[in-house]
């Protein structure tokens, strides 16, 4: 297995779609991973610091498995199936399946390591260029202009 570091998230254009990039330790490849807007911005906040007045999610996730003690984590990209990167949580030898912009966003809160099999990065890893200051511009416009009517489903109460 390889260990992964986040790059963060970039906008592939021209769909405006959000891609994150996850690049293996001590090397050229790289995971281009598409998700969804909400998953981006989670991991672009605090890959950024943000904190949030209320915690979301995936901070209240981080903090539940803090306050409860889990040390032994680990995020796994385990495969590609139809187009679809396959994810899981190992936590204290329990393993749960997720997705990966979950383990990311977990894992830049948490410290927790990423992993994914030599075989997966040799069948879809891609040696990118440096994203270009427009690209990460652009994303910065996107993340201010999205709200959470953008996104199905009943927007929470505060």
């Amino acid at each position: 297995m390889r260990e992964l570091d986040v790059l963060g998230v970039r906008i592939e254009m021209p769909s405006n779609a959000p891609m994150l990039l996850l690049k293996e330790s001590g090397g050229d490849r790289c995971l281009p991973i598409w998700i969804g807007a909400a998953e981006a911005s989670a991991i672009a906040n605090a890959l950024e610091g943000v904190e949030p007045p209320r915690p979301l999610t995936h901070d209240l996730m981080a903090e539940v498995l803090s306050v409860l003690g889990h040390t032994s984590m680990e995020g796994r990209i385990t495969d590609m199936a139809e187009g679809i990167f396959l994810a899981e949580l190992e936590i204290d030898g329990h393993v749960i399946s997720a997705r990966p912009s979950d383990l990311v966003a977990l894992a830049v809160r948490s410290g927790m390591v990423l992993r994914c099999p030599e075989s997966l990065l040799d069948s879809v890893g891609v040696v990118l260029d440096e994203p270009a200051e427009d690209e990460v511009e652009a994303f910065r416009e996107f993340l201010d202009q999205v709200s959470p009517d953008d996104f199905d489903g009943p927007a929470e109460q505060q």
